[in-house]
């Protein structure tokens, strides 16, 4: 039986699984300075995730006399690597393989960065200001995960959880993940003798929250552009040629007169937004438009690689098929 030899990855595959591993360590570099320089090393805050865990131990340690300063931070870091690897343990085998290959990483380096972020800070925060140390710390985890989530990956710890019950119970994974966060962030009561740092927990939750659903998904977005006009073939040819752009034809019908249409549909940048409608405009100036925003554009042309229009087919118009024919009005039925 003759074996069919693995094909050799392209170039620009190489390139893209190096950005993929560059952009997913970065981000648990960003996400384990934002945790450790501001929030972990201050006594007055805590977080959920598996850093929260870390510091409910933390402050545990402290508050009942079973060991210093150094050892108790130790044990924190010690805390978020168990916690990592368990949780791993756990989603590898509930989710499969294709879920561990993506937060393995993750799982590794977030603790990692956090213990080494340990030695060089000697356990002291940037930022003495709680209240500032709260925000800015918040910020730049949030920023952390964002990058990793933009790319699929997760920082793993207790992201995984949530996947769990939704894949199994159907839970929406934002629910299940701020309720899992909200639940660590409460746990501390039993470790602090104030409940400042519980508020603080809170603030930092919603901050990094906030940041993650609004940067993960940046760059992403794309608007929608629907045209209804009588030179649809000259926008058409427009929007394939200068704007290396794909379109789709609609067959359509006038709501009023009922008359045979064609609405031309297309996806852009923003960037390419305002040329699309000026050009738009000189080809006639009578066009209607609308425009709306979509979450995200999967497809040739974005997430692959896009294509010209071969150059025997420029400046033609291939034979369209006439759009379906106006029903009749029912002459039974009254206005």
């Amino acid at each position: 039986m003759k074996r069919i030899k693995p094909k050799k990855p392209t170039k620009k595959q190489v390139e893209s699984f190096l950005l993929y591993c560059l952009i997913i360590l970065i981000g648990n570099a960003v996400a384990a300075a934002g945790a450790e320089f501001f929030i972990a090393s201050n006594d007055g805050l805590v977080m959920g995730g598996a850093t929260g865990v870390g510091i409910f131990v933390h402050n545990l340690f402290i508050k009942y006399g079973a060991a210093d300063e150094s050892k108790a931070k130790l044990a924190e870091n010690i805390t978020v690597y168990a916690t990592n690897i368990i949780l791993f343990v756990i989603g590898a085998v509930l989710l499969g393989k294709k879920f561990a290959a993506a937060t393995l990483a993750g799982t590794l380096l977030y603790p990692s960065f956090k213990s080494l972020y340990t030695l060089v800070s000697g356990g002291k925060p940037l930022v003495d200001d709680v209240m500032l140390a709260a925000i800015v710390g918040a910020f730049i985890f949030g920023l952390g995960v964002a990058m990793v989530v933009r790319v699929g990956a997760s920082t793993g710890g207790t992201d995984i959880p949530p996947l769990i019950f939704n894949k199994f119970f159907g839970w929406p994974i934002s629910v299940t993940m701020w309720c899992l966060d909200a639940s660590i962030v409460l746990l501390q009561l039993f470790a602090v003798d104030d409940i400042s740092p519980i508020l603080y927990g809170i603030v930092i939750c919603l901050i990094s929250s906030f940041v993650i659903e609004k940067l993960s998904p940046i760059g992403r977005k794309k608007t929608q552009v629907k045209i209804v006009s009588k030179q649809y073939r000259a926008i058409r040819e427009m929007i394939l040629q200068e704007l290396n752009r794909g379109v789709t034809v609609l067959y359509g019908q006038t709501g009023y007169l009922r008359e045979k249409c064609y609405v031309l549909l297309t996806i852009v940048s923003n960037r390419e937004l305002v040329k699309l409608k000026n050009k738009v405009q000189e080809i006639d100036p009578e066009a209607f438009m609308t425009i709306s925003v979509v979450s995200e554009v999967r497809g040739r042309g974005f997430s692959s690689e896009g294509i010209r229009l071969p150059k025997e087919l420029e400046g033609k118009d291939e034979e369209e098929a006439d759009p379906p024919a106006a029903p009749k009005p029912d002459d039974t039925q009254s206005p």
